[in-house]
This record gives C-alpha cells, structure tokens and sequence, in this order.
C-alpha cells in the first residue's frame, strides 16, 4: 500500500503583497530611464556608473543604486568591472529609434494612463472616468490639442498594432476592394495591407488634427500615396463608403450604447456583400486573463465608459447592426481577437 501523504500547503508571504507595491517603484524606474534616454545612450556599448552619470546630470551616489536597480529588474546587465550594458530586452524594445521602440507607448501612459489610474477607486464608485475629458464625451480631443502628447500617443498606437498587423494581412482580401480604417491614427494597418494586398483602396477616418501626422507618417513610410485621410467625428459624421469597414482598438474605448451605435454607423458604410472586421482583446469566459482585465480597468479611469468585452457580446452587438458574425482570430488568447461580420448583398 502506497503511503499518503497530505498535500502541501503554501504559507502567507508577506512578499506577495510587498511585491506587488514594489511594482510601482519598477515602473517608476523604468520610465525615468527611458526619460532620460538612457537606453539610447548606453546602446551598443558599456559605460561605468560614473561615466553614465557624467553623460545623464545624475548625482552619485543615487546613480549607481538606480542603475543597479535597472539591472535587478532585468533592463541593464552588471559587469564584473564595474561597468553596465543594455539588456537584450532593453536593446530591442527601449533604444529610440528601433522598430521595437516602445517609449512612445511608455511617455502616454506616463501622461495619460497612470495619472487617471490615481482615481481607480472613484471610478468603481461611480463608474465614471477620472480623466476630465472623458466625462465630457471624448478624451481623444483634449488628447490631441498637445502636440508632445499627440506625438506620444501615435507612436504607441503604432507599436500596439504592429503585432496585428500580419493577422489582419493573412485574412482573404480577394472579395473585396477597398477598405476604410476608422480611428486609424497615422495610417499603419492601412499602409501595411495596402501593401500587402495592392489591389485594395485604402482610406484612414480619424479626428481632423491628425491629417498632418498622417501626411508625415506615410511619406515617412514610402508608398502610401494612394491612401486617403477623411477628418470627422464616428458619432456624428458619416463613414466613407467602402467593401470592408475596420474597428480596431476601438469599440473598447466606449461604452455598449456607443458600441452599438459605431456598429450600425459601419453597417451604413459598408457596401452589399462586403464586412466590417473588429479586433480587440475580447474575452470569452468568465475568467479573462490579466492583460485583458487591466485594459478594461484602464478604459474605465480614462476613456468614456469603455472597457473590453467578450466575442459573445461583440457577436450579439454585429447582429442587432445587421451582421453575420464570424470569429476569425483565436479565443481565450492575450493577443486581439478577430471578428468579421458580413454584410449580405
């Protein structure tokens, strides 16, 4: 007979609660880092705490212990000598001017989404945003009245979609011609597929103060010259007409009601026999993972009654627009999830 043994039960830790508060002082020396540019400085080479201190205006010895901080947390690497360097991670994603390049990302969540997480706990009372703007109707205007904020904010659109965009590029384009980008921002999922697909005709709908910044971005990206912008307002201008209406990163930023109203918005944009294909990090059980539960709590303190929501409701909300769903991207993933609805001829 085989002994029993009874199963093993893991004690409190105080460190995990510690750990967690520590996270804030991780991203807080994260983003002075990238504020300083270090990663860009350090690029390619090593440098000793005095030498990087010299470069950067820092004080020793408060230098040395935020350097050995970075490297404790996995973004520069210690030497025996004395001297630190980029960690892989930190090379890829946190030099300025690489591909990977997420400070943009990072500078709109230092202005933006971290302040209005301050007011987490007013939200979940009241179930209104803490960003001013929002509660007026839409953050996305005070938003791009600062060019420094503006800049931030399409520079970590940009890096958020660029994992969907080969996704989104794979789906079959051949039924169809011509597609518009509603919020598309300074036009990368529209250049990528136009790209990759050169018999479509594609067109970006945005707020008017961006035209400029698409203008730049798509001469800056060569070959988008047959790529239209249309300034407007989703909610009281109509879309531009075309075979494929996409909702990108979009529904989540507003609540069911305008949901449900960007959906039949689209329905009247899209041609007989065309679509309207949505992407977001929607959910489909009752246990979401973290990445998506943390988007939905961002968009509950900063954007106006937004949150994400699951394939079944984005499904239910196609349908009362006059859609055929179809999930076309993968469930219970931390990536986006794909949803197409047809639109019958």
């Amino acid at each position: 007979m085989t002994a029993q043994h009874p199963p093993v039960v893991e004690e409190p830790s105080i460190g995990q609660v510690m750990g967690i508060l520590s996270g804030y002082w991780h991203t807080k020396i994260l983003l002075t880092a990238t504020e300083a540019d270090l990663f860009t400085v350090l690029s390619g080479g090593s440098a000793t705490a005095e030498e990087l201190a010299d470069r950067l205006r820092f004080r020793l010895p408060g230098a040395s212990d935020f350097l050995l901080a970075l490297a404790g947390i996995g973004l520069l690497e210690a030497a025996e000598d004395g001297t630190f360097r980029n960690s892989a991670a930190a090379e890829a994603f946190l030099v300025s001017g690489r591909p990977g390049y997420v400070g943009g990302y990072l500078k709109f969540c230092d202005r933006e989404l971290n302040p209005a997480w301050d007011g987490l706990g007013e939200s979940l009372r009241t179930g209104l945003p803490r960003n001013a703007a929002a509660r007026e109707g839409n953050p996305y205007h005070t938003l791009y009245q600062d060019t420094e904020a503006t800049d931030s904010f399409l520079e970590s659109m940009d890096m958020l979609n660029t994992p969907i965009l080969e996704r989104v590029g794979a789906l079959d384009w051949s039924p169809y011609e011509s597609f518009v980008d509603v919020g598309g921002a300074r036009g990368n999922l529209a250049h990528h597929l136009t790209g990759a697909h050169p018999h479509l005709k594609g067109a970006v709908f945005d707020l008017p103060p961006l035209a400029e910044a698409f203008g730049t971005h798509m001469k800056a990206l060569g070959g988008g010259d047959g790529i239209a912008f249309h300034g407007g307002d989703f909610f009281s201008d109509p879309l531009p007409g075309a075979d494929v209406i996409v909702l990108g990163h979009v529904l989540h930023n507003w609540g069911p009601k305008d949901r449900a109203a960007l959906l039949r918005t689209a329905y009247d944009a899209v041609r007989p026999g065309g679509a309207v294909l949505v992407y977001d990090p929607m959910v489909s059980n009752s246990r979401p993972p973290l990445y998506a539960t943390l988007a939905s709590l961002s968009m509950l303190v900063w954007s106006a009654g937004g949150g994400e929501y699951s394939v079944a409701e984005c499904h239910a909300l196609m349908k009362e627009a006059g859609f055929r769903p179809e999930t076309v991207g993968p469930e219970d993933t931390v990536d986006d999830v794909l949803v197409l609805g047809h639109k019958d001829r």
